[in-house]
C-alpha cells in the first residue's frame, strides 16, 4: 500500500507538472517579437516568421489561419488567434506528408505550396497544393483535428493555391492557378466546378484571367462573394515586388474587371500581397497578407481594410486614390473584449511527452530518429545514418528545425553526446539550415569528442561542408549557441560551464532555402551502418534576446 500510495503521489505530481507545462505553452510570450504593443494597438509584422501564403477565416469569436509548409513535416500549420494579432500554432494538418514513399527522402521546395481553409457545413476544408501530383482536400470537425487523411480532388503536375466558393445555388467552384515550373504556363487564372462534397473535380476547368498583359505571376487566388459580385483576390508581379489585385464579376466565369487594391506605395514593405479578407464580429474588414524578407522567409502582416464602392482598399489609402500601402502600426481590431498577448512557442523544455509544434523535419520522419523522456526533461536524437546519396545536409531528413522567429536572436541548447565507443564520426549539434548552411557540432573520434564548426556555401548544389577544429572536449555535456544579428548574421559559439561563451567561426550570412527562409535546429548523424546507434540528450533549446 505504501508503494501504490507513493506512486499515486508520483503520478499526480507528474500530472500537475505536465499541466503547468501545457500552461505555459499555451500563455507564451516571445521575448524576440511580440506584436501587441499592449496600448491597443499592434505593430507589423505581426508574426514575424515564415508563414508564408496565408489563409485565414472566422468562425464565431474564433480566427485560424493556414500557410506553405513545403517539406517540412509535420506539415499544414493550423494556427489559431482571439483578435488576428495574437496567434499560436494549434496543430499541423498533416502528420505525414503523402505520397509518403516519395517524402521520406528530402524535397526542398516540393510539397504543400499555398493552401486555402474553409467553414462549410459545420467542418473545416483546407485544400493544398502538391506541384507534382495535385491538389489535395483534408477535412475536420474540429479545427484542432483530427484532420482526415488527404484526398486528391484532381490530379496533375502544376496545378496550384486553389480556393472553393460554395455558392447560394449549391454549386461549388474551385480557383486556382498554374506553376510555370510544372505546366508549362503561368500568370493565368482558372477556375473548376466541384462535386457537392468537394472531392472532386467535375469538368476541364475555364480560364476567367490572363495577366500576361498586366499582372505577370498572378497566382494565389482567394475566392470570395459579395454583394452579387465574385471577388478574386490575387497576388501578381511576384514575390518580392509585386502589388495586391482583386478582380470582381458578376458572372463566376467572368469577364472580371480589375483593380489594384495596395502596392509598397512609400512604405519600407516590398511585395505586400497574398492573403486573407476576414471580418470581426463588430462588422471591420482586415487582410493578413505576406512580405518577403529573405533569409528571414516571408513574414505575416495584418492590414486594415474598408469597401469603396463595391471595391476593396486594404491599408492606408494616403491620398485618397483607392490603393491602399501598408501600415506598420494600427490599432487593433475590435472583437468585442481585449485578450492576452500570446505567441507562437518557440524554445523548448523537452519537458513534454510530445516536441513543441514549432519544430519539424525535413522528411517524413522515422519513429527511431527522436524520443522524448518527460522524466528526464530531454529530447533523445539517436544518430541516423545520412543517405548514400547525400554531399551534405541539405540531404538528410532527420534534421529538426524551426523558423527564424525574429530579425535579432539568440538560440542556446545544453546537450549530452553519449556516443556509440564503437562508432567513430557520429555527430550532433545546432544548425543554421538554408541553401547554404553553417553549423557547430561535437564529433566522436576514437580520442574523444571533438568540437567543429562548419559552412556549406551552396549546399543545395551538392557542395562540401568545410570544417574547422574549435577543440577537445573534456566532457560529453556543451552548450552550443547561435547569436543571429540584423541582416540575418549569425555567430556561432560554445561553452562547457553555461556561463562563458567562446566565438567558434567566422561570422556565417544566412540565406533562404528553396521559398523558405532560414532555419535553425538540432541534428544527429553518422556515417555508417550499426545495430545501435548513439544519441544525443538534449536538456533545452531557448530562444532569448541578444546579450
Amino acid at each position: 500500500m505504501k508503494r501504490l500510495a507513493i506512486y499515486i503521489s508520483f503520478l499526480s505530481i507528474s500530472t500537475s507538472l505536465l499541466a503547468q507545462q501545457q500552461e505555459v505553452k499555451k500563455n507564451y510570450i516571445s521575448k524576440v517579437w511580440v506584436a501587441d504593443l499592449g496600448n491597443g494597438n499592434y505593430k507589423n509584422p505581426i508574426l514575424n516568421a515564415d508563414y508564408s501564403d496565408p489563409d485565414a477565416i472566422r468562425v464565431g469569436d474564433d480566427f485560424f489561419m493556414v500557410a506553405s509548409s513545403f517539406d517540412a513535416v509535420p506539415g499544414l500549420p493550423v494556427l489559431h488567434s482571439k483578435d488576428l494579432v495574437n496567434w499560436t500554432i494549434l496543430t499541423h494538418a498533416l502528420k505525414r506528408q503523402p505520397p509518403f514513399e516519395h517524402f521520406e527522402k528530402t524535397q526542398h521546395g516540393n510539397g504543400v505550396w499555398a493552401p486555402s481553409i474553409r467553414y462549410h457545413n459545420d467542418e473545416f476544408y483546407i485544400y493544398y497544393p502538391d506541384p507534382d501530383f495535385g491538389i489535395y482536400l483534408t477535412k475536420a470537425k474540429k479545427a484542432e483535428g483530427p484532420w482526415s487523411e488527404p484526398v486528391l480532388v484532381e490530379s496533375g503536375k502544376g496545378l496550384i493555391d486553389p480556393c472553393p466558393l460554395w455558392d447560394e445555388d449549391g454549386k461549388v467552384y474551385l480557383v486556382y492557378a498554374y506553376a510555370g515550373s510544372r505546366a508549362g504556363i503561368k500568370s493565368v487564372l482558372a477556375v473548376k466546378t466541384l462535386n457537392t462534397e468537394g472531392t472532386k473535380t467535375l469538368d476541364e476547368g475555364v480560364i476567367v484571367y490572363d495577366g500576361h498583359e498586366n499582372d505577370p505571376t498572378i497566382e494565389g487566388p482567394k475566392f470570395y462573394k459579395r454583394n452579387g459580385y465574385y471577388y478574386i483576390f490575387a497576388p501578381a508581379g511576384g514575390v518580392p515586388t509585386g502589388w495586391q489585385l482583386v478582380l470582381r464579376s458578376k458572372s463566376i466565369y467572368g469577364p472580371y474587371e480589375r483593380k489594384v487594391v495596395m502596392d509598397q506605395g512609400k512604405s519600407p514593405v516590398n511585395g505586400p500581397h497574398q492573403g486573407a479578407w476576414v471580418d470581426t464580429q463588430k462588422g471591420e474588414d482586415w487582410f493578413l497578407h505576406f512580405q518577403d524578407k529573405e533569409a528571414y522567409g516571408r513574414v505575416v502582416h495584418l492590414q486594415p481594410m474598408k469597401w469603396m464602392k463595391d471595391w476593396p482598399v486594404i491599408g492606408v489609402d494616403k491620398d485618397g486614390d483607392g490603393k491602399g500601402e501598408p501600415a506598420l502600426t494600427y490599432k487593433k481590431p475590435d472583437v468585442g473584449k481585449t485578450y492576452p498577448i500570446v505567441t507562437p512557442v518557440e524554445s523548448d523544455e523537452f519537458n513534454d511527452h510530445s516536441l513543441g509544434l514549432q519544430w519539424q523535419w525535413q522528411a517524413n520522419p522515422q519513429a527511431t530518429w527522436a524520443f522524448t523522456n518527460p522524466a528526464k526533461g530531454v529530447l533523445r536524437l539517436y544518430t541516423h545514418k545520412i543517405p548514400e546519396e547525400a554531399k551534405n545536409l541539405w540531404d538528410v531528413p532527420n534534421i529538426l528545425l524551426q523558423k527564424f522567429p525574429a530579425d535579432e536572436f539568440m538560440a542556446t541548447a545544453k546537450v549530452t553526446f553519449t556516443p556509440n565507443p564503437k562508432l567513430e564520426n557520429e555527430k550532433t549539434g545546432l544548425v543554421i539550415m538554408g541553401l547554404s548552411y553553417a553549423d557547430i557540432f561535437i564529433r566522436s573520434k576514437k580520442d574523444g569528442l571533438y568540437l567543429i564548426q562548419g559552412v556549406c556555401e551552396k549546399a543545395d548544389k551538392g557542395a562540401t561542408e568545410k570544417e574547422t577544429a574549435v577543440t577537445k572536449l573534456k566532457s560529453n555535456t556543451a552548450y552550443l549557441r547561435v547569436t543571429v544579428t540584423a541582416a540575418a548574421k549569425c555567430q556561432f559559439s560554445y561553452s562547457t560551464d553555461g556561463k562563458t561563451f567562446i566565438s567558434a567561426g567566422p561570422v556565417f550570412t544566412a540565406t533562404p532555402g528553396k521559398w523558405i527562409g532560414a532555419k535553425v535546429g538540432l541534428f544527429a548523424s553518422r556515417d555508417t551502418e550499426t545495430n545501435d546507434s548513439g544519441w544525443a540528450d538534449y536538456d533545452w533549446f531557448r530562444v532569448e534576446p541578444l546579450k
